[in-house]
């Protein structure tokens, strides 16, 4: 039995795995649970992030405006699944020249402390990783740009590693990456980032070939007395275009750019008709999951077909026995 290192959570979302299911993640029967039209003025609501916040939830949602331009909105919620989502995009305070926008899309939020850390992709001449923190989710102080252009997917370590702070992301380049590996790095004051490791890549040939073009970070990893479980995308080019798909791996406590397991086989793709069919097809893309420390329940909340949200159920448990009876022998 994997226990779950964190907070109870008790109202978490949760839906009883159904008789004969063979994945060890399922979706919720109501999906999606975000409409593209949440709010006025969105074309699509996607790739978003939440997290446990008062008596209920909040969280930060990229909303692709009717001119389809790329920006992050503040939301909330009693149940993690009925969201209002703020009219208006997150204005950030800080610098005039980090706070300038060009783009912003794919949020994480990570809490550590009393505060709520932002990451997304930030368009700072060129795609990189964003970081802010909130006490509120009303007020949003922008930090430093965690790294140089190229970066995507900055997801951060719910606790220092040591004594630094601790994030893995996914180096890229300007345009839509042909490639992707995660990459592991540290800061001891989330400025000044360094330390950076190799934690895992891309597999050629059919050993896994749903990962075979890139990967990223999906959500917080969540930490376990085994590891750290990360939920991670893969993509495949296929002669349709790219598909996007979940994996999971369990990483070292201590040296996290260590990988202890990964599953070869992924743990959740698009199927259904709201994961097929959208602005950009074949996309499931993690990038929150609850958890509950008391029973090991793990709620994904994930963006399909790049126009809306959906969420699905799993737990500590079953993403280690799916690792171990399907192992990835290269990680």
């Amino acid at each position: 039995m994997a226990k779950i290192i964190g907070n109870a959570l008790p109202n978490i979302p949760w839906q009883e795995k159904p008789a004969g299911t063979n994945s060890p993640v399922w979706r919720y029967s109501a999906n999606p649970i975000i409409p593209r039209d949440a709010i006025p003025n969105s074309n699509s609501v996607f790739n978003s992030a939440v997290i446990p916040f008062g008596d209920g939830f909040a969280g930060v949602f990229r909303c692709d405006s009717k001119s389809v331009s790329m920006d992050i909105f503040a939301g909330f919620s009693k149940d993690g699944i009925n969201w209002e989502i703020n009219h208006e995009p997150i204005q950030f305070e800080g610098d005039e020249y980090i706070t300038k926008r060009e783009y912003r899309y794919d949020p994480r939020v990570c809490q550590i402390g009393d505060r709520y850390y932002i990451t997304w992709c930030n368009g700072y001449h060129g795609p990189t990783i964003g970081l802010a923190y909130t006490t509120d989710f009303k007020t949003f102080h922008q930090l430093e740009n965690a790294f140089l252009p190229y970066n995507r997917n900055g997801v951060l370590f719910p606790r220092k590693i040591g004594d630094n702070y601790a994030m893995v992301s996914r180096p890229s380049d300007t345009g839509h990456t042909p490639f992707g590996d995660i990459f592991y790095s540290e800061s001891p004051d989330l400025t000044f980032w360094g330390k950076h490791r190799y934690v895992m890549g891309t597999i050629n040939g059919d050993a896994s070939a749903w990962q075979s073009k890139k990967i990223g970070p999906g959500p917080v990893p969540i930490e376990t007395d085994k590891g750290w479980l990360l939920i991670y995308h893969g993509v495949i080019n296929t002669c349709n275009g790219f598909v996007y798909r979940m994996g999971v791996a369990l990483l070292d406590k201590d040296q996290p750019w260590k990988v202890l397991g990964r599953s070869r086989n992924y743990i959740l793709g698009p199927q259904e008709l709201y994961e097929c069919v959208g602005d950009v097809p074949n996309v499931t893309f993690p990038c929150a999951a609850l958890t509950d420390a008391d029973t090991g329940r793990i709620a994904i909340y994930y963006g399909c077909a790049d126009t809306v949200t959906g969420i699905a159920f799993t737990t500590a448990d079953e993403l280690i026995e799916y690792m171990e009876k399907f192992p990835l022998e290269e990680a």
